[in-house]
């Protein structure tokens, strides 16, 4: 039998990736480092306040980190060993997505 603490690993690993764009940015940061005004043109739709929080929120929940940039210029974002083993999960979904075409948004 599985216990609740089972299930509680799976709803807190969906927060960190089921946000709106989240996906995108890890699989955009799985290819390269990138600087945020990279990020926000590999991104279409994605806005400067959108992209800031996702960031900070990625950071914080330690999958993103800044690298470190010649000085005057802008540090690149890049994935930490956590967020290197999301990237599974999330080629994963877009695998899935393809196959059945979940194109399309879900009824509420």
């Amino acid at each position: 039998m599985h216990g609740v603490e089972e299930f509680d690993h799976v709803a807190r690993t969906a927060e960190v990736i089921a946000t709106k764009w989240t996906p995108q940015l890890l699989q955009q940061l799985g290819r390269a480092p990138l600087g945020f005004c990279d990020l926000e043109r590999a991104i279409p739709g994605i806005s400067p306040r959108t992209l800031t929080a996702r960031l900070r929120g990625l950071e914080v929940a330690g999958i993103v980190q800044r690298g470190l940039a010649p000085r005057g210029t802008s540090a690149p974002y890049e994935l930490t060993a956590m967020g290197v083993a999301l990237l599974p999960i999330v080629a994963a979904m877009q695998a899935f997505g393809e196959e059945w075409q979940c194109a399309k948004p879900v009824a509420a």
